[in-house]
């Protein structure tokens, strides 16, 4: 699949026997590709967020497993310890990301299965399931736009936050891929994007996919959401997911839970949209999904300019959950899941009830 004929950019990729990534640190003034040839450049890209999105970091990572794979031995036993230690690199990265664990386990799972095997047919195999995983991130998301696209009103004004867009994936986009769904169906939709504090994912990457994708998109600052609300001006909101629990609890980027229980007081549908590598059955609520601490220095700098005053303690809690009770339906690849969400999600993942 061409992604760079089809949106103009691609978000990450193995080119060259390489992991290239479009460097999000830098938009929107900067169009920057980073081509990493070590596993520890790509677990590092991951953890300073030049990729980020749940689906894109499991991506991301299983390609930088497979370019690791590359750095080992042809030796057996150095091999299985080898690639073991590249899956803790991988998972040490950003802990609330499930995608990020489920590809993981899907590489090292793919690894234990061909235990006696040549390592360099086991590097083919490694390679083979990551562009697997990549090419099946932006099916889902398609899947998902047109799952989504039934619940968004034409004419509708929708509301997001963060960016689960192209960018948070392989390509498409989850929440954006339901308005893009939309658009695609020949409904006129117009997005206000969260601006997303404090890395300002709405303002510099929603804002920018949506304005390159002709979806007619104005930034708001995130306090302002309540206000256009009572006013009637949104339809509904769509945001993305890092981690959905058994129960339907989801966690999505911090201000997420804030605009929940603000949809829900002015009777505001509030969807999420999410591929199933999202769910984690073993939690089964939200209480227990790790939530990542940033650095302060995201806090207390913009610009390269401090903004907070020299030793004034801040919290930065990446991540916030939002009970499953203000969810109104949560669309997957597998369909638009509703309320009861354990009967829903498990009926879905084929886990039964």
């Amino acid at each position: 699949m061409d992604l760079v004929a089809e949106q103009g950019f691609f978000t990450v990729r193995w080119h060259d026997g390489a992991v290239e990534l479009l460097d999000q640190r830098l938009l929107p003034g900067t169009v920057r590709i980073l081509r990493l040839s070590t596993a520890a450049d790509v677990a590092a890209a991951i953890r300073d967020m030049a990729v980020r999105g749940a689906p894109a970091i499991g991506v991301t990572a299983a390609l930088g497993l497979a370019l690791g794979a590359r750095e080992l031995g042809d030796d057996p036993e150095r091999f299985d310890g080898g690639f073991a230690g590249l899956c803790d690199l991988f998972a040490a990265t950003r802990p609330t990301a499930k995608n990020l664990f489920w590809a993981i386990d899907r590489m090292r799972a793919l690894v234990a299965g061909m235990r006696g095997v040549a390592a360099a047919r086991i590097r083919e195999a490694l390679l083979d399931e990551a562009q697997a995983i990549l090419e099946e991130d932006v099916r889902a998301c398609r899947t998902m736009g047109a799952y989504g696209a039934q619940l968004v009103a034409d004419g509708a004004t929708v509301l997001t936050h963060c960016n689960a867009g192209a960018l948070a994936t392989a390509g498409y986009g989850s929440a954006l891929g339901v308005i893009r769904g939309a658009r695609d169906a020949g409904k006129a939709v117009r997005v206000l994007a969260d601006e997303t504090r404090p890395f300002l994912q709405g303002a510099r990457l929603t804002a920018w996919e949506l304005q390159r994708a002709a979806i007619p998109v104005t930034v708001i600052a995130d306090g302002m959401a309540a206000s256009l609300m009572r006013a009637g001006e949104i339809g509904c909101v769509v945001v993305g997911a890092d981690r959905i629990a058994a129960n339907g609890d989801v966690a999505n980027k911090i201000g997420t839970y804030s605009i929940a229980v603000l949809a829900r007081v002015h009777a505001v549908p509030f969807y999420v949209a999410a591929p199933s590598s999202t769910f984690d059955l073993d939690l089964g609520d939200g209480s227990r999904i790790p939530i990542e601490e940033r650095s302060a220095a995201e806090m207390t700098h913009f610009g390269g300019m401090r903004i907070v005053p020299e030793g004034v303690p801040v919290r930065h809690p990446a991540f916030d959950v939002t009970p499953a009770v203000f969810v109104s339906a949560i669309v997957t690849e597998l369909g638009v899941l509703r309320a009861p969400y354990r009967t829903s999600i498990a009926r879905a993942l084929g886990k039964g009830l």
